[in-house]
């Protein structure tokens, strides 16, 4: 009586696209298969009007580590791959320069060396 018909191909599409996705930063990529992700927003105050920027981190899993630090990538909601870890790489959307900042490798090689530079 009551006819079923098999969802096409744009019903299919939609309902892959009910995760939500975000546009971001890597910002650090040290662990293995996993990216740390920095999404910037714009919000504005409720009471005062004032626009700030709010920034979070979202731990991202990077299967064949082909991220470098700078990338600027597309990630989405996924099934929680380990504690933190609730999203996936969808796609770099572009490469960043791969250049670390000067202040990044002397603290890494010496962290007494920034302690002094500051004095």
């Amino acid at each position: 009586m009551t006819e079923q018909h098999a969802p096409s191909t744009a019903e299919q599409s939609a309902v892959k696209s009910r995760r939500q996705q975000k546009v971001g930063r890597v910002d650090s990529n040290k662990m293995d298969k996993t990216i740390v992700v920095v999404v910037e927003s714009l919000k504005k105050h409720r009471i005062y009007k004032r626009t700030y920027k709010q920034t979070k981190r979202f731990y991202a899993h990077d299967e064949e580590n082909t991220c470098q630090i700078g990338d600027l990538v597309r990630i989405e909601e996924s099934r929680p791959y380990s504690k933190l870890k609730r999203w996936k790489l969808v796609e770099v959307v572009k490469r960043g320069s791969g250049i670390v900042p000067v202040e990044q490798v002397v603290a890494e090689v010496d962290p007494h060396l920034t302690e002094g530079s500051a004095e």
